[in-house]
């Protein structure tokens, strides 16, 4: 009679397993990888330390602070829209930086905000006696609104760049300022869905509409499938994008 080991049997499937899920997940990395949009020429310039502009790498993410002088409030943490790379937003931290501000630009798992929602806790902790504002582009406007929701004793605003707050980030009862900017030229964003869920944000909500703008000019990383063509430059854009929030930080009295 035969005698069959079922311990090694059992060894057996247990490795073959293993070297199944390990593949599995090496292929997520690879396509996540290859779908994943790069930061431009320009993005690298802007990335790097200068004169005007320190640039920093911090604990889950990056710092961009002006060099002369100190930093204005509010500090701005900024999260990135899904499968972007977060160096793609430094033209964006740059000219906020240059203006005066602390801006951080939390870096996600795989690139996507829904795996990285608490990536401004390192942020938040670096100054707790300084002012903050919270917001984020596509994707990661969603889960900055989410944070804020969780934790809206730490934050005297929240901004959206081509994006908005769903039900589970819905801050429509708190007294948070909020501003809204799209680009007139946006094809990602959908545009029905973005105007039911303004029932998630207050009332005296700030919009602004960028004429021209498309979705990926709020960042520089190329043009981004389906998106329009802007009529628009990435420079103007974030030029635009950055004069809004400066408006609106003035406006609410955020400025300190």
């Amino acid at each position: 009679m035969v005698k069959i080991n079922y311990k090694k049997r059992w060894h057996k499937f247990f490795i073959l397993g293993l070297l199944f899920v390990i593949l599995v997940i090496v292929a997520v990395f690879i396509y996540v990888n290859a779908v994943t949009y790069q930061p431009s020429p320009q993005a690298h310039t802007a990335f790097q330390s200068d004169k005007q502009v320190l640039v920093t790498e911090v604990n889950d993410g990056y710092k961009f602070e002006p060099v002369i002088g100190e930093s204005k409030e509010p500090n701005i943490i900024f999260y990135p829209g899904g499968l972007v790379e977060p160096v793609s937003y430094s033209p964006l931290a740059r000219e906020l930086a240059k203006a005066g501000h602390r801006v951080y630009i939390a870096d996600m798992p795989l690139n996507l905000a829904i795996f990285g929602q608490n990536k401004a806790d390192s942020f938040l902790r670096e100054y707790p006696e300084e002012s903050f504002v919270i917001g984020g582009h596509s994707l990661g406007g969603v889960f900055a609104a989410r944070y804020a929701l969780e934790h809206k004793e730490n934050f005297k605003g929240v901004f959206f760049l081509a994006s908005y707050a769903d039900e589970g980030g819905s801050i429509k009862d708190t007294e948070l300022s909020v501003l809204q900017i799209t680009g007139s030229n946006d094809a990602v964003l959908n545009k029905e869905k973005w105007e039911s869920l303004k029932s998630n944000l207050p009332t005296n909500t700030t919009y602004m509409t960028i004429d021209g703008g498309n979705h990926g000019q709020f960042g520089s990383y190329g043009m981004q499938a389906n998106d329009n063509k802007p009529t628009i430059s990435e420079s103007i854009q974030i030029e635009r994008t950055v004069k809004a929030m400066e408006d609106w930080f003035s406006q609410m009295n955020l400025t300190q």
